[in-house]
């Protein structure tokens, strides 16, 4: 069966045939393709057709599909037991792992995803400080847990408040500019000891990338310090992958605390919240904020990713930043030659080409890109073997496992590009 016969037959089992409302391709006038298998840096559909691969499961591939040493690791787990619900070995060592990379991770709880850890963070920082209200940035996802979809960013409502979410839940979320700190500030003037927490993609990645101005993370720091709130780190995307300790390696900056997800999963369905030992032990057992999960900690996924972070203390980060800087600057450049400007955003192995002569630096900019110009752009590359992102507000991600010829090949692509 093809993929648009499956898509058909799909959308008849599932809400608009997908299990993640990205993946129907909607925002770029399309339909999506099947996926079959993957291997290093390549997707194969359910007809055969080879991509190289710039989503990587939309960023945990760090190492690419099917690492050996990942791989391995995984069959020799399963072959023990895909899951427990009791403590295991796997869950020890990977949070021993874990935080010896991130400092100020001192403690840490396994969870099955992202979502689960941004929620998990939030409850956590309300309940230990006594207060409701939290601070996030416009454009900035942290999963879909409902006190977050205010104003998120990736497929989410870009507005406050969402179907099925009351308003009275999303009352409390006090919302700001991705990078305005005087925003911050003006809330915390007005109610300074009602906010419990402040929570930041320190690089943002679900308006497309998004880096921080100089000061901004500082400023951030600096306010949650003088008004006693907790300032939490979602580092579900950029963890392990702008830095082996994460943006606040790169930035140097010290959150209370830190969520996590992707990378540290080596592919499997994981996340982690954590921080500074005295604000993790308000968790159940030891204290009163409840959090439980039937998978939390499964071994399957806790051996994927020790062998992931374990690989990647042997590769060149450095190495695969130049690389990927390299590929950002000539696919500009050929853009810009059709007539097409381009803003740049990339760090590390990760970027965003918006169709857009003007910086981005927040929502509000991202959203003036031009996303009909991105569909066209999409749709060509996928048509010669390029897989990106279906919409022109997520990140694009490189891997240890692309080779020189695959960026050769998405630079030849984009060279045959119409508009």
């Amino acid at each position: 069966m093809d993929s648009k016969a499956l898509y058909a037959k799909a959308q008849t089992l599932m809400p608009g045939g997908v299990n993640s409302p990205l993946r129907a391709c909607r925002y770029v006038n399309s339909e999506p393709v099947f996926i079959e298998n993957a291997k290093g840096a390549y997707l194969y559909d359910v007809e055969g057709r080879k991509y190289v691969d710039y989503v990587y499961s939309w960023g945990p591939q760090i190492l690419g599909h099917q690492d050996p040493a990942v791989s391995a690791a995984a069959h020799a787990a399963i072959d023990h037991g895909s899951s427990y619900g009791a403590p295991c070995l796997g869950e020890v060592t990977l949070a021993e792992a874990i935080t010896k990379l991130v400092p100020s991770m001192e403690m840490l709880r396994m969870v099955s995803s992202g979502t689960e850890a941004t929620m998990s963070a939030l409850r956590l920082a309300r309940g230990c400080t006594g207060r409701k209200k939290f601070v996030k940035f416009i454009g900035n996802y942290h999963g879909h847990a409902d006190a977050f979809l205010a104003a998120a960013g990736s497929a989410a409502a870009t507005v406050p408040g969402t179907p099925g979410v009351p308003e009275e839940v999303t009352m409390h979320t006090l919302l700001a500019q991705y990078n305005d700190l005087d925003a911050v500030r003006a809330h915390f003037e007005a109610c300074g000891d009602e906010i419990a927490c402040v929570i930041v993609e320190p690089v943002a990645g679900n308006m497309g990338l998004v880096l921080p101005r100089d000061g901004f993370l500082q400023g951030l720091r600096d306010l949650c310090t003088k008004y006693g709130a907790l300032l939490i780190f979602d580092e579900v995307i950029t963890g392990f992958r702008v830095a082996p300790g994460g943006a606040q390696q790169r930035f140097g900056i010290t959150p209370d605390l830190t969520t996590m997800g992707k990378i540290i999963g080596g592919g499997f369905p994981v996340g982690c919240y954590g921080g500074r030992r005295e604000i993790m032990e308000h968790m159940a057992p030891v204290g009163g904020v409840f959090q439980a999960g039937t998978l939390s900690g499964n071994p399957v996924a806790m051996a994927a990713g020790l062998a992931t972070l374990n690989r990647l203390a042997e590769c060149d980060y450095d190495a695969l930043e130049a690389k990927t800087k390299a590929l950002t600057d000539e696919l500009a450049a050929i853009l810009a030659s059709k007539g097409h400007p381009v803003c740049v955003q990339q760090i590390a192995s990760a970027f965003t080409l918006y169709f857009t002569d003007q910086p981005v630096t927040d929502m509000a900019s991202s959203a003036k890109a031009d996303q009909k110009t991105f569909a066209t752009y999409w749709r060509q590359m996928m048509d010669q073997g390029i897989y990106l992102a279906p919409a022109g507000f997520e990140c694009a991600f490189t891997s240890f496992a692309h080779a020189d010829e695959d960026f050769e090949k998405t630079i030849e692509a984009a060279k045959n590009v119409k508009f």
